[in-house]
C-alpha cells in the first residue's frame, strides 16, 4: 500500500515536471489584435457670421435697387431713390457678393457632399484647405461644382439684370418726365446731395436681421432657398470662383470667424471692384454738373443702377441683354418740286467767240 502510494507520488511529480518543460518549450500565445479607432468625425459645416451678414447686405440692396420705380412725381422722390442707390461703399459689396455666392453653392447637395467626403479624412482635409487659400480654383475640382455654379450664375447674375432693367426705365424716365414742369426745375441744394451721395458710397450696406438668419440656416443646410441647380460649363467668373472657394471652405469647417482674414483675401476681384469704382466716380461727375431734377433721375438710372447692374451681370458671368439697333435714318421725302427740279435740264450758254 506504502508502495503504491510512494509511485504515485512519483509519476504525479514526473508529470508536473513534464508539464512544466513544456509549457516553457511552447511559444507564448499571441497578443491581442490592436484596437482599431475611428477616424474623428469632420467638423461642421461653418460659415462665418460676419460673411452671412455680407451676403444678406448684399441680397438686400440688390433687391431694394431691381424694384426702383420710373414713376417719379416730384424732386423729393427722386433724391430718395438716389439715397437708395448710392448706399454702398465698393469693397464690402464685393466681398458680399461672393458672400451670397457661397452661401447659394451651399444649397447645391451633391457639391457640398463631394467636399465632405475630403473632409472625413484629416490630412485631406487639411491639404485641400491650403490648396484652396492658395488657389481658389480648386474648389471647381469637386463633383457638384457645375451645378453649384449655376446656382450662382443665375442668382447674381439675375438680380443683376434686374437692378440693369430698372436702370433702362429709369433713364427712358429722365426724358419722359421732361413733360411734367417741376422735372425743370432747379435741384435744391446740388452740393448737399453730392455730398451725401459720397458718404452714402463710404458706408457698407446694413443686412436685415431676419435675412441675416434665413442665410445663416441655409449656408448649413438647415433651410432651402427654393432655387433650382442648373450645371454651367467653365470657365467660370472670379465672383463664381471665389464663391465656390468659400462654400468649399465652409464644408470642410474651414470658413468660421477665425479665417476671416484668410477669406476676405480670396474674395477680392479686382475686375469686378474696378467696374464699381467707375460706376461710382460717374455717379458723381454727372451729379457735379446736374442741375434740374430730370437730370438727376438721368444720373440714378444710369450710372447707379444700369451700371451697377452690369457690373454684377458680368461679374457673374451671365449675359446682357442686347442693345436694340439705332433707329433708321429718314430719307427726306421727295415733292414735285423736288422731282420737277431733278428732271429740268440746264439750258447750255452759248460759246464765247473768239
Amino acid at each position: 500500500m506504502r508502495s503504491f502510494s510512494r509511485t504515485r507520488v512519483v509519476l504525479t511529480t514526473t508529470i508536473v515536471a513534464l508539464t512544466a518543460m513544456i509549457a516553457a518549450c511552447s511559444s507564448p500565445p499571441p497578443p491581442p489584435p490592436p484596437v482599431v479607432q475611428a477616424p474623428p468625425p469632420p467638423p461642421p459645416i461653418t460659415l462665418s457670421s460676419t460673411v452671412v451678414e455680407r451676403a444678406s447686405a448684399f441680397r438686400g440692396y440688390m433687391a431694394r435697387a431691381g424694384a426702383v420705380s420710373p414713376t417719379f412725381q416730384n424732386g423729393e422722390q427722386i433724391q430718395a431713390s438716389l439715397k437708395l442707390g448710392a448706399a454702398y461703399e465698393t469693397k464690402s459689396f464685393m466681398n458680399g457678393a461672393v458672400a451670397y455666392a457661397a452661401v447659394l453653392a451651399l444649397q447645391d447637395p451633391t457639391f457640398v457632399a463631394s467636399v465632405r467626403e475630403v473632409a472625413a479624412n484629416p490630412t485631406q482635409r487639411q491639404e485641400m484647405i491650403n490648396n484652396i487659400f492658395s488657389n481658389p480654383s480648386y474648389a471647381a475640382v469637386f463633383k457638384g461644382s457645375d451645378s453649384a455654379a449655376g446656382l450662382i450664375i443665375d442668382t447674381i447674375g439675375g438680380d443683376g439684370l434686374k437692378v440693369y432693367m430698372a436702370g433702362k426705365a429709369v433713364k427712358q424716365a429722365a426724358y419722359d418726365v421732361q413733360r411734367s414742369s417741376w422735372s425743370k426745375a432747379t435741384v435744391v441744394d446740388r452740393d448737399g446731395r453730392l455730398a451725401a451721395a459720397k458718404s452714402l458710397s463710404t458706408t457698407p450696406a446694413l443686412a436685415e436681421s431676419a435675412d441675416v438668419a434665413v442665410l445663416q440656416q441655409a449656408s448649413t443646410g438647415g433651410q432651402s432657398l427654393g432655387l433650382t441647380p442648373r450645371a454651367a460649363t467653365a470657365p467660370y467668373q472670379p465672383v463664381v470662383i471665389r464663391g465656390l472657394a468659400v462654400a468649399a471652405l465652409a464644408a470642410l469647417g474651414a470658413a468660421g470667424d477665425s479665417n476671416l482674414s484668410y477669406l476676405d483675401a480670396i474674395s477680392n476681384d479686382p475686375g469686378t471692384a474696378n467696374c464699381l469704382n467707375m460706376s461710382k466716380l460717374n455717379l458723381y461727375q454727372c451729379l457735379a454738373v446736374s442741375k434740374p431734377h430730370y437730370e438727376d433721375v438721368f444720373c440714378l438710372g444710369q450710372h447707379i443702377l444700369i451700371d451697377t447692374g452690369a457690373c454684377m451681370v458680368k461679374a457673374a458671368g451671365a449675359s446682357l441683354p442686347p442693345e436694340p439697333p439705332p433707329p433708321p435714318k429718314l430719307e427726306p421725302v421727295a415733292t414735285k418740286k423736288t422731282v420737277a427740279k431733278k428732271t429740268t435740264t440746264k439750258k447750255k450758254s452759248p460759246a464765247k467767240k473768239g
